[in-house]
């Protein structure tokens, strides 16, 4: 029986959350499900941001500036229906499918779907293993507990480039290695 791992990534925006996950995931001999978010850039100018299914690379455009349908966070609009038809839809097959559930990100955009706490809650009582990146300074009570219940790393400009080594050290930890269960 393997051991679930979970583990929390945090850190501010555009510090390499994302590139970290991706690294992680290339590495571990584990079918992994979920999601992960990405900047879209035009001429080196963040103006929005795409979700990509991991499991079947199925993408689509989760927010941009000139989106003119769906709630607003800063200059961004959100496409609820790509939310839903990837990322949520991808955080719910990975529980019923995958070793590992991947979570990129947990931050306002995601929370502007009333579907997106439950996807995380059920993904949090699984038996998978996790892998969620956290928005640095989001203060809400579901990331409060994400925090507090799964090993927590902190990514920095400074670090970022070690912490995959760590991350990967810590899920290839044998089973008689500490657990979060």
């Amino acid at each position: 029986m393997q051991i679930k791992k979970r583990v929390a990534i945090t850190g501010r925006p555009g510090v390499g959350k994302t590139v970290l996950i991706e690294r992680v995931i290339e590495s571990l001999p584990l079918s992994v499900g979920g999601f992960i978010s990405k900047e879209l850039l035009v001429c080196g100018h963040r103006v929005g941001f795409s979700l990509i299914d991991v499991a079947n690379g199925r993408e689509g455009v989760l927010a941009h500036i000139h989106q003119r349908v769906g709630p607003k966070i800063g200059r961004y609009t959100v496409n609820l229906d790509t939310l839903h038809d990837i990322g949520i839809a991808a955080i719910r097959t990975a529980i019923h499918s995958k070793d590992l559930v991947v979570i990129d990100e947990f931050a306002p955009m995601e929370l502007t779907s009333p579907e997106f706490i439950p996807a995380i809650e059920s993904a949090l009582a699984s038996d998978r293993s996790l892998l969620i990146a956290t928005h640095a300074t989001l203060d809400h009570p579901l990331v409060h507990r994400i925090r507090q219940e799964l090993e927590l790393f902190r990514v920095k400009l400074s670090n970022r480039d070690r912490l995959v080594d760590e991350v990967m050290a810590y899920f290839n930890e044998s089973a008689g290695g500490r657990s979060l269960d």
